[in-house]
């Protein structure tokens, strides 16, 4: 991330359109890319439970889908202030990518409710699984609607004749997302150890009431 950091704002050039503000996107755009991918490791591993059977793919399904709620979060707030500068708006309703990621992101809100309403067992779990796969059909949705955008709101750096930018520019896009996806998986490891403690512990008080 430090490194990141030097080639954002001392190596990349300044936007000759946008100014400094056009920074925020070597963050904005990883943070989106991430939760597609959080999002789609929520949906693998809920695959994988339905498919075997075994529970701790619905641990680490439920861990996944965590962590890309927070970096949606963190993706509607960067292009929110990357709007502002740039166009002087926070939102505009009428961007239909702008509002296929907020349902994405309200989707998978919506999973923690359902999760949660469930007692916890097999039913539960399997019922987060399917709930899982169907969010993951909305990932090709969302992404698709940026490059078939005819607005200019949100622009398109990669095109199918390659990235649009310069090479340091796509030199420090690239740390940077990398720093974003290593901060995402020592996150969601974190977490998911935290919760089986949790999970492990849960269950020894239950074995010792019960003796």
């Amino acid at each position: 991330m430090a490194g990141a950091l030097v080639l954002v704002f001392f190596v990349a050039p300044v936007d000759a359109d946008q100014g400094i503000s056009q920074k925020i996107f070597y963050f904005h755009v990883p943070l989106a890319l991430t939760s597609y991918v959080c999002f789609g490791v929520g949906a693998w591993k809920g695959l994988r439970l339905l498919w075997t059977g075994v529970a701790r793919h619905d641990l680490e399904s439920y861990t996944a889908i965590h962590q890309g709620t927070i970096f949606g979060a963190l993706t509607l707030l960067t292009g929110s202030i990357w709007a502002k500068a740039s166009w002087g708006r926070w939102w505009v309703w009428s961007e239909d990518q702008l509002v296929l990621f907020l349902v994405l992101f309200l989707f998978y809100c919506a999973y923690f409710m359902l999760r949660f309403s469930v007692e916890p067992g097999s039913r539960r779990e399997r019922i987060s699984a399917v709930y899982a796969l169907f969010g993951v059909a909305l990932i090709p949705v969302s992404f698709l609607a940026i490059r078939l955008s005819k607005n200019f709101i949100h622009p398109v750096v990669f095109t199918r004749h390659g990235p649009q930018m310069t090479h340091s520019m796509f030199a420090a896009f690239c740390v940077a997302w990398a720093a974003v996806l290593l901060v995402a998986y020592v996150m969601y490891r974190v977490e998911l150890a935290g919760k089986r403690i949790d999970a492990n512990l849960q269950d020894l008080r239950e074995a010792l009431t019960a003796s």
